[in-house]
């Protein structure tokens, strides 16, 4: 690895007065950023680390004010074993589940789950061998053209066609949640963007602090489905949030474009419908609507399709 200075942070705004010095990168639980490092992956590292697990009062799950809060520091592990979020926000903590294994649940972060860098081979690909556009503007998506078994079936976004690897992403958006951060507070379908090497809106100073997911209609069920190679362990290659209320509905999809994708389609026609398996099926059919395959992954078109209908009639 290349040499890093690594410096404990005590408060968030200690926190983002050291990332503002430049070339410094946050860390949590490390799942992510480390694997990058080490594998060199990137032409801009850090020269410096900043800590975040030192921060205190970023590590809760609470009922306030007419939402669920969720600091940013809470692990993947809490969640998914949190009364409050499984009974009234079950997506979220199926979706939290979902993510890796337990050793990495029990050091990945919410806040980090959803800040994670693009799991495209050519990004991940060591020492940068493939210095592609997400790391270089005028870099090439070397996925067009070549190996995209994995990668996005809705074209691409700012020229990039991976698929987002967060299990939570597609959850908290729909789920209509906000995330606060140093500067502001965002709804999650603003906070997910590709911006360079990030799928967030994030400036180089600002860190997630806090997750606001408003409080859901009486009556309302939600869902998330999964699918990927290695079930237990993987990265989604394609995955369906599904929060549906009487008339109302939110599905989102994730694996199958560089931020989570609303299947609006999808949602207009389970809206006010009886959820059963034709209405299911239906709507799983809008969910790939306008869809186009690359070269070698024209099969996800029907697993989004499967996943979005497992996912309404789990909300039954």
């Amino acid at each position: 690895m290349y040499k890093i200075t690594h410096v404990d942070a005590t408060s968030v705004d200690d926190a983002v007065a050291k990332l503002a010095e430049g070339s410094a990168a946050a860390i949590a639980g490390g799942t992510d950023l480390i694997t990058t490092l080490k594998g060199m992956c990137t032409p801009t590292p850090p020269a410096k680390i900043v800590n975040l697990k030192t921060i205190s009062g970023l590590k809760y799950i609470k009922e306030e004010g007419g939402m669920l809060k969720i600091g940013a520091l809470t692990t993947l592990t809490e969640i998914a074993k949190s009364s409050v979020v499984s009974s009234k926000y079950t997506v979220l903590a199926q979706a939290a589940k979902a993510v890796g294994g337990p050793e990495l649940r029990n050091a990945g972060t919410i806040g980090g789950n959803i800040c994670q860098k693009p799991r495209c081979p050519y990004f991940r690909n060591e020492h940068n061998a493939f210095n592609c556009l997400r790391k270089n503007p005028n870099g090439l998506c070397y996925a067009l053209t070549d190996y995209n078994v994995k990668h996005s079936i809705f074209g691409a976004a700012a020229g990039c066609v991976d698929g987002c690897p967060s299990d939570v992403a597609p959850a908290l958006v729909a789920l209509k949640a906000k995330i606060k951060t140093s500067k502001r507070t965002m709804e999650a379908a603003d906070f997910f963007v590709v911006n360079g090497e990030d799928m967030t809106a994030l400036d180089a100073d600002e860190i997630v602090t806090e997750i606001q997911v408003p409080e859901l209609a009486s009556g309302t069920k939600s869902a998330y489905k999964k699918f990927a190679f290695r079930k237990s362990i993987d990265f989604p290659l394609v995955s369906c949030a599904a929060v549906i209320s009487g008339s109302d509905a939110s599905i989102v999809l994730g694996g199958v474009y560089p931020i989570p994708r609303r299947a609006t389609a999808a949602e207009d026609a389970i809206k006010g419908k009886t959820i059963d398996d034709a209405n299911a099926t239906a709507a799983g059919n809008e969910a790939t609507k306008g869809s186009v395959a690359l070269g070698q992954n024209k099969y996800k078109i029907q697993i989004a399709k499967v996943m979005t209908k497992r996912a309404i009639l789990a909300c039954k």
